[in-house]
This record gives structure tokens, C-alpha cells and sequence, in this order.
């Protein structure tokens, strides 16, 4: 056998527990053993060192020098495993760390996060608004928010809303009489996903043809490329259900109905682990109901405007 190895975990333990209680049975008790396990323990930590590490006394045990002069370093390593322990268990209890994508983190859910915390008080939220999917697995965060089908490896999935698109622009260019049909945007600068465009071109009966549809700007982030058309550098191809608050305030508008839904929608995701994680579930039912009432205050905008809601957003799950 290797000398260097390690003794077995469970022997290191009845040791390090008999030499800090000074009681085979009140050890036995914290580690929930009898006291002939904790002894059988011991006994097979001496014979692999060669040494005795306790006198056996009447009613009582006491450490042999041998044994005094091993339990500091071994009392020291199982404080520090304690204290790493109580921290990751206080980081759980506490924070609730959160990775989104940047748009529907920094314009849907950031608005909406001091009434969660209103709520839990006792939980600290941290968020991440990265563009790279990060891996929960690797334990920095407790929950995702993230679009695509809703299938992942090892997740817990739920449905938060539907991944929209559609034109977007100033006002100032929609006033201009520079945008009065579909077909106008073939001559205008387009800000966004070419699938996207091509999409929604043809939804709305422009004949494309081998039309090449390269955008003007392609950012990469929905939110850089709204700014980008409020700031009238062209129109912008995304969600209108993210930029509610721009489109109601009059610095965004909607030039024409059609709106299409992607493939890909937004959902929360976490490891199937955290299911039984109290800060996880008190989470996700709130941002469930968030979800929830977004897209029926949205369908009930549109109603009141009297147009129909969109029929791919009248679907969602």
C-alpha cells in the first residue's frame, strides 16, 4: 500500500471526533455510530500507522503522545472543512445568483427584480447579463434565464415567455414618410438578424426573390441594436413584448401588426438538483407569474388598440 495515501475517511473521522469530545460514545453519538464502530474505527487507524492513539481508561479514553501529537493537524483540517462548509451553505441560504441574456435580463427582468426582493428581503440577488451560455453545473449560479427549445442536459426547464420579433424604429424616421409599406425596408437601413429579416418579409408578402438581405448593423444584442434605432441609425428587428416601456413612452414605435414568433423561446432554466431549493422555488414561482402577466397585459394592450394578439403569441404554453 502507498505510505502516502490517506487512512480511510471514516477512520480519520472517529478519530478526529474521540479526540476532540474525549469520548468514544459521545463521538459515537455526533456521528451517528455505535460506540463499538467508533472504536473498530480507531483501531484500524492504529494499525495502519503502527501506533496507539488513545489509552483506553475506565469510562473515559485519553490521547496517548502519539495521539496528542497527531490531532491538532487533524482538528485544524476538519474546523477549516467546517468553516468552507458553513460558508457555501450561508452563500446558498442567501444569495440567489442569476445569469440572463442581455436583453431579456437588463429590460424584462431588471424592472421587475426589486418587487422579488421586496419580498424575500433575507436573499441578496446577483446578476449576470453575459452573452456566452454559462454552465449551472459549475455552481457561480442557481438559476438561467435562456432561450431555445427548453431542452437541456440535467436542467429543470419552465416556459417564461415567447422569443417575438418584429420592425422596430424611431419616431422621428416612421414621421419622416420614409416607411409606409413592408416593402420600404428594403431601402432603408436594417439593424438586426438576417433570418430574422428574411422572415418577416416574406410573412408580410414582399417578394424577395435572390434579394440579398445583409443588415446595416448586426450588434449581436437585441438591446444594443433598439438603441441603435432609437438613436435613428436605421430599423431594428426584435422583440416589441422587451421594449414596452420605450414603446409606450412614444421613443420606439411598431410600424405594422405582423409580429412572428422564433423558434426559440425564453425560458428558466436550473439544475435538477435545485428542485428542492426553498430561495429556487420562491423564484421561479414568482417570475413565472411575472411572465405570465407581461404577455397577458401585452394581449390586453393590443385588444384595447383593437387589434387581434398575435396568433403565435395567443399559443404559448
Amino acid at each position: 500500500m502507498n505510505k502516502s495515501a490517506l487512512p480511510s475517511l471514516s477512520a480519520i473521522r472517529a478519530f478526529e471526533a474521540a479526540a476532540r469530545l474525549g469520548s468514544f460514545t459521545r463521538a459515537a453519538e455526533e456521528l451517528d455510530m455505535t460506540q463499538a464502530a467508533v472504536s473498530y474505527q480507531i483501531k484500524r487507524l492504529e494499525q495502519r500507522l503502527g501506533l496507539v492513539l488513545f489509552q483506553r481508561l475506565p469510562r473515559k479514553v485519553a490521547l496517548t503522545r502519539d495521539g496528542e501529537r497527531l490531532a491538532p493537524a487533524v482538528l485544524d483540517a476538519f474546523q477549516a472543512l467546517r468553516s468552507a462548509f458553513a460558508r457555501s451553505r450561508e452563500r446558498s441560504q442567501s444569495e440567489l445568483a442569476i445569469t440572463a441574456l442581455p436583453t431579456v435580463g437588463a429590460n424584462w427582468l431588471v424592472p421587475r427584480l426589486g418587487g422579488f426582493q421586496l419580498a424575500h428581503p433575507q436573499l441578496a440577488v446577483r446578476l449576470d447579463t453575459s452573452v456566452p451560455l454559462i454552465d449551472l453545473a459549475q455552481g457561480e449560479f442557481d438559476v438561467s434565464l435562456r432561450n431555445g427549445g427548453g431542452q437541456w442536459p440535467g436542467m429543470q426547464t419552465h416556459y417564461l415567455l415567447p422569443g417575438l420579433f418584429a420592425p422596430l424604429c424611431s419616431p422621428a424616421l416612421l414621421d419622416s414618410g420614409a416607411l409606409r409599406t413592408p416593402a420600404d425596408l428594403l431601402r432603408l437601413p436594417r439593424i438586426g438578424r438576417e433570418r430574422w429579416w428574411r422572415q418577416w418579409l416574406e410573412a408580410a408578402g414582399v417578394a424577395l426573390g435572390e434579394t440579398p438581405l445583409k443588415p446595416a448593423l448586426d450588434l449581436g444584442i437585441e438591446q444594443y441594436e433598439v438603441t441603435a434605432a432609437m438613436a435613428g441609425q436605421g430599423v431594428a428587428i426584435t422583440s416589441p413584448l422587451f421594449f414596452r416601456a420605450e414603446l409606450a413612452s412614444g421613443r420606439l414605435v411598431q410600424p405594422f401588426d405582423l409580429v412572428l414568433r422564433d423558434g426559440r423561446d425564453y425560458w428558466l432554466a436550473y439544475p435538477e438538483v435545485g428542485r428542492a431549493s426553498v430561495k429556487i422555488r420562491a423564484f421561479r414561482d414568482w417570475l413565472l407569474e411575472q411572465a405570465r402577466q407581461d404577455v397577458q397585459a401585452w394581449e390586453d394592450e393590443l385588444a384595447r388598440a383593437g387589434k387581434s394578439p398575435p396568433p403565435l403569441l395567443a399559443a404559448t404554453q
